[in-house]
C-alpha cells in the first residue's frame, strides 16, 4: 500500500499538483499537510493530521463511484476525520473558495493528540 502512495505521489493529477502548491511546506497557513497518505486499506489525498481533516479530489471517474466513495467517506468519518470533497475543475475554476472553505473548517477544528492512541499518565 505504501508503495502505491508513493506512486500516486510520482503521478499526480494536475488538480492535485495545483492544490498542492498552496498546501505544500506549511504554506498554506502554517498548517502541515501530507499527500497520498495511507489509512487502513484507503490512500487519502491530502491530510492534515493535526486538525484531522481529510481533502479528495474527485475526477470524472468518481461520478461511476458515488457509493464507493460513500462507503470510504463513512469509514474515514467513523475515525474521527472530517472529509472535505471537491471536483478537479472546481479546484483551477474556484481555487479562492476552496481555499476559503478548507481555512474555514480547519478553524472549526480542533487539535488533536499527535498519536491515536496516547499512553496514559
Amino acid at each position: 500500500m505504501r508503495q502505491r502512495a508513493r506512486d500516486l505521489r510520482k503521478n499526480s493529477t494536475d488538480a492535485e499538483n495545483y492544490l498542492w502548491y498552496f498546501l505544500r511546506s506549511r504554506r498554506f497557513c502554517e498548517f502541515k499537510f501530507r499527500r497520498q497518505y495511507v489509512i487502513d486499506n484507503y490512500i487519502v489525498d491530502f491530510i492534515c493530521i493535526k486538525k484531522q481533516l481529510i481533502i479528495e479530489l474527485d475526477g470524472g471517474q468518481h461520478a461511476q463511484a458515488l457509493n464507493y466513495d460513500a462507503k470510504r467517506t463513512a469509514l474515514l468519518e467513523s475515525k474521527g476525520y472530517v472529509v472535505l470533497r471537491f471536483w478537479n475543475n472546481e479546484i483551477f475554476t474556484e481555487t479562492e473558495g476552496v481555499l476559503n472553505t478548507i481555512f474555514n473548517v480547519l478553524q472549526t477544528l480542533k487539535k488533536t493528540d499527535p498519536h491515536p492512541s496516547p499512553l496514559p499518565l
